[in-house]
């Protein structure tokens, strides 16, 4: 089995989600220029906006817009609790069940898991 040879060029615009460039043949010239990557892509808007108005900055402190930040129920964390002391980490069929549950999305069931294990550890780490 022979092994594909990827260029650094093409892992870079993979994992940018972009097009990978053509390979040109041995001793040739490519077949077509590569296109560049525009400037306006999503990574590039990301770190622009940053420095925008609006965007939380060292120096201003100004609040980030964006999702606001998701208050769960008394029944919610107390189904959520119940089943953090059982296990801390969660599996994918727990986290569907608890998502339909008490109507949230997986992601925010994750979260929640991961938030909740960090307050753990630090909770352990303050009683040394």
């Amino acid at each position: 089995m022979e092994k594909g040879s990827f260029s650094v060029e093409w892992l870079a615009q993979s994992s940018r989600g972009g097009h990978p460039r053509p390979r040109s043949p041995p001793g040739g010239s490519p077949l077509q220029t590569p296109p560049s990557v525009p400037t306006d892509a999503p990574r590039d808007r990301e770190a622009a906006d940053h420095s925008s108005p609006g965007h939380e900055t060292e120096a201003t402190g100004v609040a980030v817009p964006g999702r606001a930040r998701t208050k769960f129920s008394a029944a919610q964390l107390q189904e959520l609790e119940r089943s953090f002391r059982e296990q801390r980490y969660i599996g994918a069929g727990e986290k569907r069940r608890l998502a339909a549950a008490l109507n949230l999305s997986q992601s925010q069931i994750k979260t929640w898991f991961q938030n909740r294990r960090m307050k753990f550890k630090r909770q352990t780490q303050d009683a040394r």
